[in-house]
């Protein structure tokens, strides 16, 4: 098992003026090199959980160390260097006139040197495949093109964490899948750790583990395979099943020996040619 590089230790928080708790005694750890993806219908505790984690709000109760620091009022700027959020609405984000400019600016309110600045503005946007889009502005990208110059300036600032915060909520089908794919390369190319917040079951069957938020407390964790055999019990805390396992079961149903619940279209389509339609 890889080091945890984030570790929550029964952490509470409410919201001013609400009474009942936003998080309720929450503890899990987060390990390096992984991608996580938290999940949770509106009001589950899952956003709150990445406030908390990036220090936009601090735990009432219990404690968070990130990369061996508490996090205090003391230690959040530092902590803040080594988690990269990516928000929902691209738009938010941008603050240069071109792509490069954007991807720029944390690095230039870091005091880095100009010319490791050059170098890092180039391999990230390489690395997101939006090289071609220097002088580009921004707002003239399509969504999943704005998302993924959204990354490419996270990365830059070469952070440990990246938090994807409903970052592929506002895509159409093709950006989503661009910007799971650049995270995926990412992963496996810079050995980054990733936390995914969504409410999409079919972003979280990308990842590594799964935490099931439900009423501000940790329902279940474990693989995606784990979860996806909750079944219908994930339809009732408000979460839709991805197509792939509803079309498992379907089948199943209809008299298909078909094995098991598979993640993605394409895995689920192997098995139908390999085992009932090559022979």
């Amino acid at each position: 098992m890889n080091r945890a590089l984030v570790t929550l230790d029964h952490v509470s928080f409410t919201y001013e003026g609400q009474a009942d708790y936003a998080l309720h005694q929450v503890s899990f750890k987060i390990y390096e090199n992984e991608w996580l993806a938290i999940v949770g219908h509106n009001g589950s505790g899952k956003s709150t959980l990445a406030k908390l984690m990036n220090g936009l709000q601090f735990p009432q109760e219990g404690s968070i160390n990130v990369c061996g620091m508490t996090l205090s009022e003391e230690s959040v700027w530092e902590i803040r260097k080594r988690i990269g959020m990516v928000f929902q609405n691209p738009d938010n984000q941008f603050v240069g006139t071109t792509v490069q400019d954007d991807v720029a600016f944390g690095l230039e309110n870091n005091g880095i040197e100009r010319e490791i600045m050059v170098e890092r503005v180039k391999s990230s946007l390489e690395s997101v495949k939006m090289d071609g889009f220097l002088n580009q502005e921004p707002h003239h990208l399509s969504g999943g093109q704005k998302q993924r110059v959204a990354i490419a300036g996270v990365i830059a600032l070469r952070p440990d964490i990246i938090i994807l915060d409903e970052a592929t909520s506002m895509l159409d089908p093709r950006g989503r899948e661009e910007v799971l794919n650049t995270v995926r390369e990412l992963k496996r190319d810079h050995q980054m750790t990733v936390i995914s917040i969504t409410h999409d079951l079919e972003e979280a069957a990308r990842a590594d583990r799964m935490i099931v938020m439900n009423k501000g407390q940790l329902y279940r964790e474990g693989t995606p395979t784990e979860i996806f055999q909750m079944d219908e019990e994930l339809v009732r805390l408000g979460l839709d099943i991805p197509f792939p396992i509803k079309m498992s079961k379907m089948l199943r149903e209809k008299g298909l020996p078909i094995a098991k619940h598979f993640l993605s279209e394409e895995e689920l389509v192997n098995e139908l040619w390999t085992s009932h339609f090559s022979k």
